[in-house]
C-alpha cells in the first residue's frame, strides 16, 4: 500500500531530520486517515519527494521528521499541455480538474470559447477551489509536481500557443486521419457544451492546431478531454515508442 502524500511548499533548505510543520488541514486529513505519530508518510517540498516520519499530531497541528529524499520522477515523458474550455456550468470545470491531473497532465489553461459563459469575477472566485482540487489529486495519485493553473485567456490567444504538436478534438469529420504521437510537448484543447463553432475550428486549424477523432459518436465536453488524454497515456506507456527523437512505430491515438 502507498504511504500518504503531501504537497508542502519547501523549507529554505531541506535536510535529513528537518522537523516540518504540517498545518491544521493537513492534521486533519492524517487523523482521517488514522495515522499515528511514529507512522511514515511521503512529502513533496516543491518539486522534490521526502519520505518522512509522523512526530506529532493533534487536532490542529501536525509536524512531521524529513527521513531521506525520494529520488523518483512520477511525471509524464512530455509536458502535457490542457487547454480546458470554460463551461457554462463552472462546476463542471471541478470534473475535468481530477482525472486530468491523475492522468499527467502539467499545466491548466482555462480558454474562453464562443460559448462559455464567462464570468470574470465568478471565475477568480473558483480559482482557489481549483487549486485545491488540483493539489488533493496529486496527492491522491502520488504526482511528483503539481500542475501550473492558469488565468482564463481568449481563443484567440491559442493562436500563439507555443508547442510542437497541437490538437484539437473536434467533432465533425475532417477527412484527416488522426496525429503520430511525438516525444515532444503536446497541447490539446476540446469545446464547451455546444461545441467548437466553424470559425473557431477554421482559426485553430490556421494556427497548426490538429483534429482528432475520438470516435464516432459525440462526447460531452465533460467526458473529451479526458479521453483524449487517457488516450494519450496509452500510447506514452508502449515501450515500442523511443525516449526522444521521431516515433519509430507511428502510434497513433485511436480514432
Amino acid at each position: 500500500m502507498s504511504l500518504p502524500r503531501l504537497f508542502l511548499d519547501p523549507p529554505a533548505a531541506a535536510a535529513e531530520n528537518l522537523a516540518v510543520p504540517l498545518g491544521a488541514e493537513a492534521a486533519r486529513h492524517l487523523r482521517a486517515l488514522r495515522l499515528q505519530p511514529g507512522d511514515a508518510l511521503e512529502l513533496v517540498l516543491g518539486d522534490q519527494p521526502w519520505t518522512a516520519d509522523l512526530a506529532e499530531l493533534d487536532r490542529a497541528h501536525a509536524l512531521a521528521r524529513l527521513v531521506a529524499p525520494l529520488h523518483e520522477d512520477r511525471e509524464p515523458p512530455i509536458p502535457l499541455h490542457a487547454c480546458l474550455p470554460l463551461p457554462a456550468q463552472l462546476s463542471l470545470f471541478d470534473d475535468w480538474l481530477a482525472p486530468l491531473v491523475e492522468l499527467g497532465t502539467t499545466l491548466i489553461q482555462p480558454v474562453i470559447y464562443a460559448r462559455s459563459e464567462f464570468d470574470p469575477a465568478k471565475t477568480a472566485a473558483r480559482m482557489e477551489r481549483w487549486t485545491r482540487i488540483i493539489q488533493s489529486a496529486c496527492e491522491q495519485s502520488h504526482r511528483s509536481r503539481r500542475p501550473e493553473l492558469r488565468a482564463p485567456i481568449p481563443l484567440a490567444a491559442l493562436a500563439a500557443w507555443e508547442a510542437p504538436q497541437k490538437w484539437v478534438a473536434y467533432e465533425l469529420a475532417t477527412g484527416q486521419a488522426n496525429p503520430e504521437l511525438r516525444r515532444e510537448p503536446l497541447a490539446f484543447t476540446s469545446g464547451p457544451e455546444g461545441g467548437i463553432t466553424d470559425a473557431e475550428y477554421a482559426a485553430l486549424a490556421a494556427a497548426g492546431w490538429q483534429p482528432v477523432s475520438l470516435g464516432r459518436s459525440i462526447l460531452r465536453a465533460v467526458t473529451a478531454p479526458v479521453a483524449l488524454l487517457g488516450a494519450v497515456q496509452f500510447e506514452l506507456g508502449r515501450s515500442a515508442v523511443p525516449t526522444s527523437g521521431p516515433a519509430s512505430s507511428k502510434p497513433r491515438v485511436t480514432r
